[in-house]
């Protein structure tokens, strides 16, 4: 109960706008898979360029439960992955203010909170894990099991593309009963990903398997993003494997930019991608 306090008012320090409507969620009940270190809060770095508040040292896995007004819920939940290298978590930035996009959207969002720094393999079990409670307690969100997505920024990019074709392996020991439920993702949203080209010479990361019953992906980046490659190779893949998928490439942009007004690609990829997910919901 302390650490859950502790948690919540450093949540609060940082996103008062947000307190009130939303709840936080631990994963795991007992030991986190893998982890050596007592659970503990995660720690705010002392960067904050950009207004941007970057978590790191997340030894205590979380959800982060955004609800939208009673009367705007479309039935439809995205997991959303921060981005941040897989060292910090761009919190705010690619999370907190992501739910509140989606949430005025009509969708639920859950806010992920995964291992930090460097512990891919950690972060893939956070991740698989949280779409799992989510799916578990579907009935009580009032939420449609096959519209639940995932959406992720950068590294959460990755994460995001990983456990939409890794799905199918169980990456830890089952711990409750939510584990018995499917991580597939219903539909998948990438923005600016990367770390998707890491097999030969730039080729797609080898780990990432692609195949016709990969979901649906939403794909948007910037030809000039150093990352750009990482789109480009996905998409290819998933034009080979017969799977569906909508890329967007636009001229300027870089890397990091949330849907903060300013930057043009943070301007044009949110009505593309709402356009989107309409299309997801429906079918």
């Amino acid at each position: 109960m302390k650490s859950l306090i502790i948690t919540i008012m450093l949540t609060g320090m940082f996103t008062t706008a947000f307190a009130q409507d939303s709840t936080i969620l631990y994963l795991w009940p007992g030991t986190v898979p893998g982890e050596t270190v007592v659970k503990h809060p995660p720690k705010i770095t002392d960067n904050h360029q950009g207004n941007v508040t970057r978590l790191t040292d997340v030894t205590n896995p979380s959800l982060t439960v955004f609800l939208p007004k009673a009367n705007r819920r479309n039935g439809a939940a995205v997991l959303v992955c921060p981005g941040g290298g897989y060292s910090i978590l761009a919190i705010n930035l690619e999370g907190y203010e992501i739910a509140h996009w989606l949430n005025h959207l009509g969708f639920a969002a859950f806010v992920l909170e995964y291992r930090v720094p460097d512990d891919r393999a950690g972060a893939l079990q956070d991740a698989q894990r949280a779409m799992r409670v989510i799916q578990s307690r579907a009935k009580e969100w009032n939420l449609n099991p096959e519209k639940i997505g995932v959406m992720g920024f950068s590294a959460g990019g990755s994460l995001s593309a990983r456990i939409s074709t890794e799905y199918a392996h169980n990456w830890y020991s089952p711990v409750d009963r939510a584990d018995s439920f499917s991580s597939r993702p219903g539909f998948a949203v990438l923005i600016y990903p990367a770390y998707l080209d890491e097999g030969p010479d730039h080729s797609l990361t080898p780990e990432l398997k692609i195949h016709d019953h990969t979901p649906p992906m939403f794909i948007f980046q910037t030809a000039d993003d150093p990352y750009g490659n990482s789109s480009l190779v996905m998409a290819a893949a998933l034009r080979n494997a017969k799977a569906p998928f909508e890329l967007h490439i636009y001229p300027k942009g870089h890397h990091g930019y949330g849907l903060r007004k300013g930057n043009p690609a943070a301007e044009e990829w949110p009505p593309l991608a709402a356009k989107w997910l309409e299309k997801q919901i429906k079918k």
